[in-house]
Protein backbone atom coordinates (compact mmCIF):
# COMPACT_ATOMS: atom_id res chain seq x y z
CA UNK A 1 0.00 0.00 0.00
CA UNK A 2 3.21 1.93 -0.59
CA UNK A 3 1.05 4.15 -3.22
CA UNK A 4 -1.71 4.88 -0.82
CA UNK A 5 -1.10 8.90 -0.41
CA UNK A 6 -2.33 9.69 3.06
CA UNK A 7 -1.79 12.76 4.87
CA UNK A 8 -2.05 13.26 9.01
CA UNK A 9 -3.27 16.27 10.05
CA UNK A 10 -2.18 16.21 13.71
CA UNK A 11 -1.66 18.86 16.94
CA UNK A 12 1.14 17.26 19.73
CA UNK A 13 0.36 15.59 21.93
CA UNK A 14 -3.02 15.21 21.11
CA UNK A 15 -5.19 12.28 20.58
CA UNK A 16 -3.58 12.52 16.90
CA UNK A 17 -0.63 10.51 18.95
CA UNK A 18 -2.27 7.40 18.00
CA UNK A 19 -3.03 7.58 15.08
CA UNK A 20 0.33 8.48 13.93
CA UNK A 21 2.28 5.51 15.63
CA UNK A 22 -0.73 3.21 13.89
CA UNK A 23 0.96 5.05 10.31
CA UNK A 24 4.52 4.25 11.68
CA UNK A 25 3.77 0.43 13.10
CA UNK A 26 1.74 -0.55 10.04
CA UNK A 27 4.66 0.79 7.68
CA UNK A 28 2.15 3.24 5.39
CA UNK A 29 3.87 5.99 3.97
CA UNK A 30 2.39 9.11 5.18
CA UNK A 31 2.87 13.10 5.34
CA UNK A 32 2.16 14.84 8.43
CA UNK A 33 0.85 18.56 8.44
CA UNK A 34 0.90 20.48 11.78
CA UNK A 35 -2.08 21.92 12.89
CA UNK A 36 -1.11 24.95 15.24
CA UNK A 37 -3.26 25.28 17.59
CA UNK A 38 -2.02 28.33 19.16
CA UNK A 39 -2.69 30.39 15.85
CA UNK A 40 -6.00 28.67 15.62
CA UNK A 41 -5.38 27.40 12.53
CA UNK A 42 -8.02 24.40 13.57
CA UNK A 43 -10.51 27.21 12.64
CA UNK A 44 -9.06 28.20 9.10
CA UNK A 45 -11.52 27.73 6.56
CA UNK A 46 -8.76 25.24 4.77
CA UNK A 47 -9.09 23.29 7.93
CA UNK A 48 -12.54 23.82 8.63
CA UNK A 49 -13.31 22.28 5.52
CA UNK A 50 -11.37 19.22 5.89
CA UNK A 51 -13.21 18.84 9.71
CA UNK A 52 -15.80 20.92 10.66
CA UNK A 53 -15.20 20.58 14.23
CA UNK A 54 -12.19 22.20 13.56
CA UNK A 55 -10.44 19.16 15.79
CA UNK A 56 -7.27 16.80 14.95
CA UNK A 57 -6.43 14.09 14.05
CA UNK A 58 -7.83 14.33 10.41
CA UNK A 59 -6.09 11.55 7.93
CA UNK A 60 -6.83 12.56 4.12
CA UNK A 61 -6.62 9.38 1.93
CA UNK A 62 -7.70 8.98 -1.91
CA UNK A 63 -11.28 8.74 -1.17
CA UNK A 64 -11.84 11.99 1.17
CA UNK A 65 -11.11 12.79 4.59
CA UNK A 66 -11.40 10.74 7.60
CA UNK A 67 -12.06 11.62 11.24
CA UNK A 68 -12.59 10.51 14.61
CA UNK A 69 -9.72 8.22 15.93
CA UNK A 70 -11.19 4.70 16.02
CA UNK A 71 -12.28 4.95 12.55
CA UNK A 72 -9.05 6.53 11.61
CA UNK A 73 -7.05 3.15 13.18
CA UNK A 74 -9.59 0.96 11.21
CA UNK A 75 -9.05 2.44 8.53
CA UNK A 76 -4.89 2.32 9.11
CA UNK A 77 -5.03 -1.49 9.76
CA UNK A 78 -7.47 -2.27 6.84
CA UNK A 79 -4.78 -0.56 4.80
CA UNK A 80 -2.00 -3.01 5.87
CA UNK A 81 -3.84 -6.53 6.71
CA UNK A 82 0.24 -8.36 7.02
CA UNK A 83 0.88 -6.31 9.84
CA UNK A 84 -1.37 -7.66 11.81
CA UNK A 85 -2.96 -4.83 13.82
CA UNK A 86 -6.67 -6.65 14.08
CA UNK A 87 -7.23 -9.88 15.39
CA UNK A 88 -8.24 -12.33 12.87
CA UNK A 89 -10.89 -13.57 15.22
CA UNK A 90 -14.13 -12.18 14.69
CA UNK A 91 -14.92 -11.78 18.15
CA UNK A 92 -11.66 -10.45 19.43
CA UNK A 93 -11.98 -7.74 16.72
CA UNK A 94 -15.10 -6.86 17.86
CA UNK A 95 -13.66 -6.42 21.69
CA UNK A 96 -10.77 -4.77 20.09
CA UNK A 97 -13.56 -2.05 18.32
CA UNK A 98 -15.01 -2.05 21.85
CA UNK A 99 -11.62 -0.96 23.84
CA UNK A 100 -10.96 1.68 21.26
CA UNK A 101 -14.94 3.01 21.53
CA UNK A 102 -14.48 3.25 25.07
CA UNK A 103 -11.43 5.35 24.87
CA UNK A 104 -12.95 7.60 22.73
CA UNK A 105 -16.46 8.08 24.22
CA UNK A 106 -15.80 7.61 27.78
CA UNK A 107 -12.00 7.89 28.72
CA UNK A 108 -11.75 10.58 26.49
CA UNK A 109 -14.41 12.68 27.16
CA UNK A 110 -13.59 12.92 30.92
CA UNK A 111 -10.14 14.05 29.96
CA UNK A 112 -11.77 16.62 27.86
CA UNK A 113 -14.52 17.97 30.72
CA UNK A 114 -11.15 18.59 33.23
CA UNK A 115 -9.63 21.02 30.74
CA UNK A 116 -12.68 22.29 28.90
CA UNK A 117 -15.59 22.11 30.96
CA UNK A 118 -16.87 25.46 28.74
CA UNK A 119 -17.94 23.42 26.50
CA UNK A 120 -20.53 21.81 28.97
CA UNK A 121 -21.46 24.86 31.51
CA UNK A 122 -21.25 28.32 31.31
CA UNK A 123 -21.42 28.76 34.57
CA UNK A 124 -17.98 29.27 36.45
CA UNK A 125 -18.77 27.22 39.45
CA UNK A 126 -20.02 24.34 37.60
CA UNK A 127 -17.08 24.89 35.41
CA UNK A 128 -14.90 23.94 38.76
CA UNK A 129 -17.12 21.30 39.75
CA UNK A 130 -16.70 19.46 36.38
CA UNK A 131 -13.20 19.83 35.98
CA UNK A 132 -12.67 18.20 39.87
CA UNK A 133 -14.88 15.53 39.20
CA UNK A 134 -12.91 14.36 35.78
CA UNK A 135 -10.11 13.33 37.44
CA UNK A 136 -12.04 11.44 39.33
CA UNK A 137 -13.92 9.87 36.50
CA UNK A 138 -10.37 9.41 34.72
CA UNK A 139 -8.87 7.21 37.13
CA UNK A 140 -11.91 4.93 38.40
CA UNK A 141 -11.74 4.64 34.41
CA UNK A 142 -8.35 3.65 34.50
CA UNK A 143 -9.02 1.31 37.24
CA UNK A 144 -11.94 -0.67 35.21
CA UNK A 145 -9.18 -0.91 32.27
CA UNK A 146 -6.30 -2.31 34.68
CA UNK A 147 -8.70 -4.86 35.96
CA UNK A 148 -11.14 -6.31 33.64
CA UNK A 149 -10.70 -4.58 30.01
CA UNK A 150 -6.43 -5.12 29.84
CA UNK A 151 -5.56 -8.76 29.13
CA UNK A 152 -1.13 -8.38 28.80
CA UNK A 153 1.31 -7.71 27.98
CA UNK A 154 -0.70 -6.27 25.16
CA UNK A 155 -4.37 -4.82 25.58
CA UNK A 156 -5.42 -7.55 23.79
CA UNK A 157 -3.21 -9.86 24.83
CA UNK A 158 0.12 -11.63 22.84
CA UNK A 159 -0.91 -9.50 19.83
CA UNK A 160 0.01 -6.23 19.25
CA UNK A 161 -2.90 -4.18 17.91
CA UNK A 162 -4.27 -0.78 17.16
CA UNK A 163 -5.43 -0.26 20.88
CA UNK A 164 -2.04 -0.31 22.24
CA UNK A 165 -1.00 3.09 20.68
CA UNK A 166 -4.66 4.73 21.80
CA UNK A 167 -3.89 2.91 25.26
CA UNK A 168 -0.24 4.29 24.94
CA UNK A 169 -1.76 7.88 24.31
CA UNK A 170 -4.38 8.09 26.88
CA UNK A 171 -1.66 6.56 29.33
CA UNK A 172 0.54 9.58 28.49
CA UNK A 173 -2.17 11.80 29.73
CA UNK A 174 -2.45 10.58 32.88
CA UNK A 175 0.53 12.99 34.17
CA UNK A 176 -1.19 15.94 32.48
CA UNK A 177 -4.93 15.39 34.54
CA UNK A 178 -2.73 14.87 37.95
CA UNK A 179 -2.60 11.19 38.11
CA UNK A 180 0.13 8.99 38.58
CA UNK A 181 0.88 5.93 36.32
CA UNK A 182 2.30 3.46 39.31
CA UNK A 183 -1.49 3.24 40.50
CA UNK A 184 -1.89 1.01 37.63
CA UNK A 185 1.36 -0.75 37.55
CA UNK A 186 0.19 -3.44 34.54
CA UNK A 187 -0.95 -0.12 32.18
CA UNK A 188 2.16 1.24 33.47
CA UNK A 189 4.30 -1.50 32.35
CA UNK A 190 2.57 -1.87 28.80
CA UNK A 191 3.66 2.41 28.88
CA UNK A 192 7.60 1.27 29.12
CA UNK A 193 7.33 -1.29 27.17
CA UNK A 194 5.49 0.64 24.55
CA UNK A 195 8.19 3.27 24.61
CA UNK A 196 10.83 0.78 23.79
CA UNK A 197 9.46 0.38 20.41
CA UNK A 198 10.91 1.76 17.47
CA UNK A 199 8.22 3.26 15.82
CA UNK A 200 6.98 5.03 18.98
CA UNK A 201 10.96 6.41 19.20
CA UNK A 202 10.39 7.92 15.97
CA UNK A 203 7.03 9.37 16.49
CA UNK A 204 7.70 10.72 20.14
CA UNK A 205 10.02 13.85 18.72
CA UNK A 206 6.52 15.26 16.92
CA UNK A 207 4.88 15.28 20.22
CA UNK A 208 6.95 16.99 23.11
CA UNK A 209 5.04 16.39 26.27
CA UNK A 210 2.63 19.39 27.37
Amino acid sequence: MSGVLLRLHYAPNSCALAAHLALEEAGLGHQLVKVDFAREQQKSPEFMALNPLGRVPVLQTPHGPLTEVPAILGYIAALAPEAGLVPADPFEAAQLASFNAFLSSTLHVSFAHHFRPYRWAADEHCRAHLSHQAVAAYAQQFGLIERFRFKGPWVMGGQFTVADPYLFLMTRWLARIGLDAAAYPRIREHFERMAQRPAVRRVLPYHPPA
